[in-house]
């Protein structure tokens, strides 16, 4: 794409005062996610998905897409952030306000992951996607000879029109383009978010299944499902999922059963589940050769459906840090009293996600808060669906 292809179909910016009506956090381009330093310079959707992270910030009813700032102005933003680290910190775009793969948001995408790309980075980047993907976009996303791109296609197979207004057969074909493009890129189905009674049906499993052999990875997950979420269900008159909102995404013990139930392969081999994970870093870490990123390893019982050769590459990899370093490191970003090193992960009091996020993708190994513990098996997940501790 020429820089005058570029110029022509960029986005219009938003004013100064448009910028200051939005709420403070969708204003911040820059967001530290548990996948990566997540940039978000274009905002707005028009996809309507009922259960959109984009209810959090007050922008579900921005449908037409806008920029913040220019590409160069915001990847100058991200690679200066205090937290981007070269070849190490992962990278996500736009994956809390629009969709890279709308034709208007698309060329900025593009555009990005050249930026990125030019400076030699080699940083993993994510992409993630429900919409459209043609043979001349792998074309585009084949080109990039630096970053380590992994596109994660967003499949739910929910087929009520007022919870995922779009038709997961687009996803579907998108998920089978990509795999059947893809040499320097990978792709990866996200399946999710799995609802029991809306997608779980044995049907809906099988399907999934099937689909999971046109990718290089498959993670699965469950719904996140916040008051803002939970007061748009009510007002639109969609059926709730749950009696209650929790903080983390909700993944009940029976739902997490039957997939691997149905994904379960002979127990000799060497991938019993196939290359099915839990969490979304061990299925970009699995698909481009690599340790997870995020130190999953020493959560064991989250490994139990790893490939048996992606566990030995996790193993080796994974490394308790010094227990001085650890508190050091904790203490200037603002931890309060020094750090705990266990056989799990390392355990802070004081820091939000970022600085934990930070920490994590440092070491290479889980960083947990004290106030808010990981319970065993439900790792990362709500309690709904689950036995009490």
């Amino acid at each position: 794409m020429s820089t005058a292809d570029r110029v022509r179909r960029a986005l219009p910016l938003l004013t100064e005062g448009q910028i200051t009506q939005l709420k403070p956090e969708l204003a911040e381009v820059i967001e530290y996610r548990k996948s990566g330093l997540s940039l978000n310079h274009v905002i707005g959707c028009p996809l309507d998905c009922g259960y959109c992270v984009r209810h959090l910030f007050d922008n579900f009813e921005l449908k037409t897409p806008r920029a913040l700032m220019s590409d160069e102005k915001a990847v100058a933003l991200l690679t200066g952030h205090r937290y981007f680290r070269p070849h190490r910190t992962p990278v996500q775009l736009f994956n809390r306000a629009t969709d890279p793969m709308l034709p208007v948001v698309k060329p900025h995408t593009f555009n990005v992951l050249r930026l990125l790309d030019e400076q030699g980075l080699t940083n993993h980047v994510l992409v993630i996607t429900r919409w459209r993907v043609t043979p001349a976009d792998c074309e585009v996303l084949n080109s990039f000879r630096n970053i380590k791109l992994t596109v994660l296609v967003t499949h739910s197979d929910i087929d009520h029109p007022g919870i995922e207004p779009v038709d997961s057969a687009i996803a579907a074909a998108s998920l089978k383009t990509l795999h059947e493009h893809a040499k320097r890129y990978r792709t990866v189905l996200y399946w999710r978010p799995i609802v029991p009674g809306l997608n779980d049906s044995d049907e809906h499993i099988q399907r999934a299944l099937e689909l999971s052999r046109h990718a290089h990875a498959t993670v699965f997950t469950g719904l996140f499902f916040r008051d803002e979420i939970a007061r748009y269900y009510a007002d639109h008159g969609l059926p709730l999922p749950y009696e209650d909102t929790a903080r983390r995404k909700i993944m009940p013990e029976e739902s997490e059963q039957r997939v691997l139930t149905a994904f379960r392969r002979p127990a000799d081999s060497e991938a019993p589940w196939g290359p099915l994970f839990r969490k979304t870093s061990c299925a970009v870490a699995y698909a481009h050769g690599e340790a997870d990123y995020n130190g999953h390893y020493g959560i064991r019982e989250l490994c139990d459906i790893c490939p048996l050769a992606q566990l030995r590459v996790c193993a080796d990899a994974w490394r308790a840090p010094d227990q001085a370093e650890a508190s050091a490191l904790a203490r200037e970003l603002g931890a309060s009293g020094d750090a705990e090193v266990t056989e799990r992960a390392i355990i802070v009091t004081g820091l939000n996600e970022p600085p934990r996020y930070f920490m994590q993708h440092g070491f290479g190994y889980q960083v947990h808060d004290r106030d808010k513990p990981h319970h065993h098996r439900r790792h990362g997940r709500a309690d709904i669906g689950w036995p009490a501790v």
